[in-house]
């Protein structure tokens, strides 16, 4: 079969002929129809991200993946072939360590992938493969940090900084758990029309000069009880300090490897705020978006900015490390 191989020590992707993978007891294989491409796939390609434990040096891409059920290994009983489904992005191993599909172990860039049982997700009918894969990551990171880190409140003020794979479902998610206003920050006009589209109630410039003015009268003054940073950036972070409320929560959601300052402890203490880190999404948080997606609670057609062939991967790993179109999310199709 065909395969998008991660080859380590060269930072090297190579497509490549592999065999057809076993399920071994306990494990499912699933017929891929659709692979996200991740900002993260393309930090692993460039040296930005290593995996930890990875035991060889060569890795198949691809944590956000969909497809049917193929075969199913010894011991299994709760999975039949055909079925539609989902795949966690991963799975703890016997003494509790997370490890990561498409980074730790082989993930779904490419024509069949295997799974344990207890991280395969079933599907609706309804619910298009290309919706379904990027559910685990650039849907319930979002989420959960949306309603677990934060625990967002109805009619809390929030920010969203950076609209791009995860904030633009950060923004839906929000108006999903009745967040009011929403405010969406990014320096591209193309993000900050999607974001007005998506629901935000309001879109700014984040080098706009009367950036915080606009935002006190956003909020009527009292500034904006949560902040999200999506971009994994410094200023970003920066910024949304300057706008927080009394008890507002700044969520780093992003990753910038870099220290994070508080301006005035003083001022951070007496409005009793706080700065929240986040991570990933845990295994209900899916299940929990599969459930409202067949009930039509958010739509992601908007949210698949292309699909292309498996054997285009190096070609989407461009246009994503480029931002060529602005994409929310590339998907790949073996």
């Amino acid at each position: 079969m065909l395969a998008g191989r991660l080859h380590v020590g060269e930072r090297a992707l190579r497509m490549e002929s592999v065999p057809v993978p076993e399920p071994g007891p306990g494990q499912v294989r699933i017929k891929v129809a659709a692979a996200g491409v991740c900002l993260s796939d393309v930090h692993l390609i460039d040296g930005t991200l290593t995996p930890l434990h990875l035991p060889g040096d060569v890795v198949t891409l691809g944590h956000e993946v969909a497809g049917v059920v193929d075969a199913l290994g010894d011991g299994v009983t709760g999975w039949q072939p055909g079925q539609r489904v989902l795949l966690q992005a991963g799975e703890r191993d016997r003494r509790g360590t997370l490890l990561t599909r498409g980074v730790d172990y082989d993930g779904g860039w490419a024509e069949y992938a295997l799974a344990r049982e207890d991280t395969v997700v079933l599907i609706p009918d309804a619910m298009p493969f290309e919706h379904a894969c990027i559910v685990p990551d650039a849907v319930s990171t979002p989420w959960a940090a949306v309603t677990d880190t934060a625990r967002t409140r109805p009619a809390e003020a929030v920010g969203v900084w950076g609209v791009g794979g995860l904030g633009a479902h950060a923004v839906q998610l929000l108006r999903l758990v009745g967040a009011a206003p929403i405010l969406a920050v990014d320096p591209l006009p193309a993000a900050r029309e999607r974001a007005l589209t998506l629901g935000a109630d309001l879109a700014l410039d984040p080098k706009d000069d009367g950036f915080r003015d606009a935002v006190l009268e956003f909020t009527a003054a009292r500034g904006l009880d949560v902040a999200f940073d999506f971009a994994g950036a410094t200023p970003a972070r920066e910024q949304a300090m300057t706008v927080l409320g009394a008890q507002g929560r700044l969520v780093l959601t992003g990753i910038a490897n870099q220290p994070v300052a508080i301006p005035s402890d003083s001022r951070f203490n007496y409005s009793r705020q706080a700065v929240l880190g986040h991570y990933g999404s845990s295994a209900e948080h899916v299940e929990q978006l599969v459930a409202l997606a067949g009930l039509g609670r958010f739509d992601l057609t908007a949210s698949i900015s292309d699909v292309l062939p498996l054997a285009d991967a190096a070609e989407a790993v461009r246009r994503v490390r480029d931002k060529q179109g602005d994409p929310i999310r590339l998907v790949l199709r073996p």
